[in-house]
């Protein structure tokens, strides 16, 4: 049946539909279609090739002239290694597509400093310009750490492993809270050529100020305050089990601004102590580690904790009440909570501009609502000797001192991205927030609390010498 051409008292319009028509239905024109979609597509695989071919010609060359540069040293590391009782070996792994191959590496001695022992990945430098790893990419896994129920974990094999990975880097700087597929993944999908520079360039700080987590003790103690050395994973479990033990517990936070006010005020100190759980929070505390030679394992704080407590909290059918931030805040918190935790029962809310004459009716109003977990933002070390000082008669099995959480979560102050937070600095974003209440806090506070750590690991070494972490 041909088309049907309705007349029109415009020839030139008609003719324009006849153009159409021949165009779209023609022989002629569905060639020209075909070619223009092929040209197009041809275009892409071009331009994907291209950007491929780029990333590999700069792996080739920056591994090339580390390899060179790095001769010198390769010397020294191999003669180290020999005298340690190791040497050069190979280790499966796994490339792209799944693909076996062997990966260089320096086995050093149990002599070997962790410093050390921390660079005995370059010689994989060589299988770069093989073309079997990548400078940047998922990490390089042992064919027997394959998932083979995850099917998701396979997409870590489209691209070429890396000497360094998205996974490392979060987990130098104490923030890899989600698994190393996860952060395969992560990567996988948002792969680019300027993510990957981003990852190379927060990576050279990294490596100088990471910590080596493999002897970090679970219990550190910073200038008279014990600190629990958990991970943002056994922090949330274990708060989930005092949620079912019948008595009552307070979980602290603390940064170098709390040990600072602890160091000078023995009843906030006592505070902390009395406490169940005390968590390490901030860049301060993990320099702290570093200094003490007692690592943080991970930078636990309640902005990054929620996420994991809201999830364990709404699977163990828990129940959270919110105290704290102006008034509004808790309301905008509690919208978020249901809106990504629809089965997390929410027991209550109440903004924490209240005055002392009303603090009676604020317990009470905690104590009816029957809730397990009670989120206190009025700001350390106010909120912690609040929980303390009215824990018993809350009726919550466990109280959180969550600082400035709220604000975060109710829109009030946008978080700093995550590359600052991978380098350690938002801190510094905090402080451009809000410079004039931040400033005293983060440039003489933070010098003041470097300092007291530095005097101690100087005092510890002049009393015992000979041996480490006696501090404890």
């Amino acid at each position: 049946m041909e088309p049907v051409i309705q007349s029109s008292s415009n020839p030139t319009e008609r003719n324009a539909i006849l153009v159409d028509l021949d165009s779209g239905f023609s022989r002629l024109g569905i060639q020209h279609r075909r070619r223009a979609r092929y040209r197009r597509s041809l275009s892409w695989v071009i331009a994907i090739q291209t950007i491929r071919g780029l990333r590999r010609l700069m792996d080739i060359t920056v591994s090339a002239c580390l390899l060179v540069a790095l001769s010198p040293f390769w010397i020294i590391m191999l003669i180290v290694a020999h005298a340690s009782g190791g040497g050069v070996r190979k280790l499966p792994r796994l490339g792209r597509w799944a693909t076996t191959f062997d990966q260089y590496e320096i086995a050093f001695g149990e002599t070997a400093t962790p410093r050390l022992a921390s660079m005995s990945s370059l010689p994989a430098l060589c299988n770069v310009l093989r073309g079997e790893m990548s400078l940047i990419g998922p990490r390089a896994v042992s064919p027997h750490a394959t998932i083979v129920g995850e099917r998701i974990a396979w997409k870590r094999y489209e691209l070429r492993p890396g000497l360094l990975s998205l996974w490392w880097l979060r987990k130098r700087a104490n923030i890899a809270y989600t698994s190393e597929v996860d952060l395969d993944i992560e990567y996988v999908e948002t792969n680019s050529f300027w993510g990957d520079f981003g990852i190379a360039m927060r990576a050279i700080p990294t490596a100088f100020f990471g910590g080596e987590l493999s002897s970090a003790p679970y219990e550190l103690n910073f200038l008279g305050v014990r600190i629990h050395n958990l991970t943002m994973a056994e922090a949330a479990s274990q708060i989930v089990l005092l949620a079912n033990k019948p008595e009552p517990s307070q979980i602290c936070f603390v940064n170098a601004d709390c040990v600072n006010i602890a160091f000078k005020d023995s009843k906030y100190r006592s505070t902390l102590s009395a406490a169940r759980l005390v968590l390490a929070d901030g860049i301060g505390v993990r320099l702290a580690g570093t200094i003490l030679d007692q690592h943080i394992r991970e930078n636990i704080n309640g902005t990054d904790m929620l996420p994991y407590l809201c999830e364990a909290a709404e699977d163990a059918g828990l129940s959270v009440y919110l105290l704290g931030g102006r008034p509004g805040v808790p309301e905008d918190v509690n919208a978020w909570m249901a809106e990504r935790y629809p089965k997390l029962r929410s027991a209550g809310i109440r903004h924490g501009y209240f005055s002392e004459d009303g603090e009676s009716q604020v317990v009470a109003d905690i104590a009816a609502s029957r809730a397990d977990i009670l989120l206190v933002a009025l700001g350390a070390p106010r909120q912690d000797r609040w929980i303390a000082q009215h824990k018993d008669h809350l009726g919550v099995k466990v109280a959180i001192g969550v600082g400035g959480l709220f604000d975060f979560y109710g829109g009030r102050i946008p978080r700093a991205p995550i590359w600052m937070r991978e380098l350690g600095m938002e801190w510094f974003y905090r402080f451009w927030q809000e410079p004039r209440r931040m400033w005293r806090r983060y440039f003489l506070g933070n010098s003041v609390f470097l300092y007291r750590v530095i005097r101690e690991r100087l005092r510890a070494s002049r009393e015992t010498p000979h041996k480490e972490g006696t501090y404890l």
